[in-house]
């Protein structure tokens, strides 16, 4: 059986969503224009993932085969109900930026996936686990590729705070260029493929030397253990 610490690197690493899986692209590279864009929709997608992984999970037992995909996409799309309702009531500018991108979630092949491939298979707390690992890792790509498109096309970051956080964010905003007229392809869609193009690149050269660093380091082990 997998383990918590498992469930949560497969989460937040070695599975993640957008670099790993590359599923939910669609609404990734469109509005992660800003840092506060890709938090805002981060959240509501890591909300998504943990409310439906512990619902199906609840209910794994009592659904029939022949219906649990009908079913799981009902549940899911019950919670982006919710989800959005509560936006609108609460957050509506951001709600307005965001646009069809948040009932979109429904679409998100990463959590009807997760609800299948794992919550209707294992308990609650582990669903859970699964849940906040997975949406945090998205969440993290998400912020880390909002930040990188605001800061190379605006010269700033935590532009427009105030639509999360009210008016008394307004002040949170770095400028790191009085005067930058910006870069252009940042802000497009071509900059958000570039962009997610490059956090691929880190992370497979990440790996790639953790896995250079490990080999040695299994090699010597072995070596005493035959001298021994």
């Amino acid at each position: 059986m997998t383990t918590y610490q498992n469930i949560i690197r497969d989460g937040f690493w070695s599975n993640n969503v957008g670099l790993v899986q590359l599923l939910g692209l669609c609404p990734l590279l469109a509005v992660t224009g800003t840092f506060i864009n890709g938090l805002g929709l981060g959240l509501a997608t890591m909300a998504t993932l943990v409310a439906s992984n512990v619902i199906v999970s609840l209910i794994r037992k009592l659904v029939r085969p022949e219906v649990r995909i009908p079913v799981f996409v009902l549940v899911i799309a019950s919670i982006v109900t919710i989800i959005e309702l509560s936006m609108s009531a609460w957050f509506y500018e951001l709600y307005k930026v965001l646009g069809i991108f948040i009932p979109l979630i429904v679409t998100n092949c990463s959590i009807i996936g997760r609800a299948e491939a794992f919550a209707s298979k294992n308990t609650v707390g582990r669903s859970f686990v699964d849940g906040v690992s997975m949406g945090f890792g998205f969440l993290l790509v998400l912020v880390a590729l909002g930040s990188l498109r605001e800061i190379i096309g605006q010269g700033t970051l935590f532009s427009q705070a105030q639509l999360m956080f009210g008016e008394a964010a307004r002040s949170m905003t770095i400028t790191f260029v009085d005067g930058y007229g910006g870069f252009l392809i940042a802000v497009l869609p071509p900059g958000a493929f570039i962009g997610l193009g490059l956090l691929i690149a880190l992370k497979n050269i990440i790996d790639k030397r953790l896995e250079s660093k490990a080999v040695p380091s299994v090699t010597s082990t072995e070596a005493a253990r035959t001298a021994g």
